[in-house]
């Protein structure tokens, strides 16, 4: 787009060459002296400045061939000035032009003083005082091209800028999507697994039992529904309490022993939404990789900062690879991602005991500072609680 839109702009130039048609009648009336060399004057400007016209994006117009061009214009415009006169002064005009088009800052300033300068020194040497017009109109082109220039130039690069605004916007929009619906269906496919298992195993011997299963296997796709739902029109927020309890559910109905501890002051709904992030992810990969016979979630709030960890007593694999991701790269990076946006930090390795460990902590930011002391001057902080 930027080159098409510098053709245009150099299209936009040409029609200027209007200007110097008085030397072109001065030739063919036969009323300039040495008319040949006149023609081989004009032809060489002419080329030179259609070359310099189309010269004004940044990479071309810094190049070396580029500024020996406008050198040579120059020259070429002051000796056939100079040496003619009259109509031929015009052309000082156009120089300024090229001028504007090819040098920026502190070059253009000291380029096009130096050319409206000797542009109205030819014009005073040839006309006197109705020379100055020429030096007037120099100086015009000069800076109203470079300021033209250069506010097309800035049209383009705001216009590039919101294309790569809008282009980042839906990348994030796709990432956000991506990484809600993996945590969304890779904890909610493992919970049914899991609970289809468990229906299966118990439908010759306790034909009830199994029905409770498959009762909740429905009632956890209904649930999916919904939550998938929300994450599409970006306004799901997770509760801890409905994580922890379906982390619960989810490991035991895995054969994971789950041992559930909260204490510390009530958290704002941001902190709690990220952190069931993490427990869904967690307790997920704890059912699907660990082969853990134990699984502990504990959850430890302070006034300023809240801490919540994982460890299971498997096999320390954890469904993550070497660089602490999840076993298919996107579910603790994206949590990790999600934690560093609000402040906060994820890590995952080695349990102090063996088996995996994925530790979240966050630190408790104005908004959820608000309901906290809210919920504090409501009754006492809930007393940590092992299931």
């Amino acid at each position: 787009m930027s080159t098409s839109c510098d053709t245009h702009r150099g299209f936009r130039l040409l029609p200027w060459l209007l200007v110097g048609m008085g030397a072109f009648s001065n030739l063919f009336q036969g009323t300039t002296p040495n008319p040949w060399v006149g023609a081989v004057g004009l032809l060489t400007f002419n080329s030179l400045y259609v070359f310099l016209a189309f010269s004004a994006r940044p990479r071309r117009r810094e190049a070396a061939g580029t500024r020996v061009a406008l050198a040579l214009l120059a020259a070429v415009t002051c000796a056939l000035a100079l040496g003619y006169g009259g109509d031929w002064l015009l052309y000082f005009p156009l120089l300024g032009l090229a001028t504007g088009v090819v040098l920026r800052g502190g070059t253009l300033k000291a380029a096009g003083a130096a050319v409206t300068a000797v542009a109205g020194g030819a014009g005073w040497f040839h006309d006197g005082w109705g020379g100055l017009d020429i030096l007037y109109a120099t100086a015009i082109s000069t800076a109203v091209t470079a300021m033209l220039v250069r506010l097309a130039e800035t049209v383009g690069e705001l216009r590039a800028a919101r294309e790569e605004l809008a282009r980042r916007a839906v990348e994030q929009e796709r990432l956000r999507f991506s990484r809600d619906l993996h945590d969304l269906l890779g904890h909610t496919l493992s919970v049914i697994v899991v609970k289809s298992e468990a229906a299966r195993r118990l439908t010759p011997s306790d034909p009830a039992a199994a029905l409770a299963q498959v009762t909740d296997i429905e009632a956890v796709g209904r649930q999916a529904l919904t939550e998938i739902r929300e994450a599409v029109t970006g306004y799901r927020e997770g509760g801890l309490d409905t994580e922890l309890d379906r982390a619960r559910s989810a490991l035991t109905d895995a054969g994971i022993i789950p041992v559930v501890r909260r204490g510390g002051p009530p958290l704002g709904p941001r902190t709690e939404a990220l952190l069931g992030w993490v427990v869904r992810e967690a307790a997920t990969n704890a059912v699907r990789h660990s082969g853990a016979g134990r699984c502990e979630i504990t959850v430890s709030a302070t006034p300023e900062r809240v801490r919540l960890t994982v460890t299971d007593d498997g096999s320390g694999a954890g469904g993550t690879g070497a660089d602490g991701t999840g076993a298919d790269g996107t579910g603790l990076r994206g949590l990790t991602e999600r934690l560093a946006a609000a402040g906060g930090t994820l890590r995952t390795g080695t349990g102090d005991g063996g088996g995996f460990r994925v530790s979240a902590e966050l630190p408790l930011d104005a908004a959820d500072a608000e309901p906290a002391r809210e919920a504090t001057a409501a009754g006492p902080p809930r007393a940590a609680a092992a299931v």
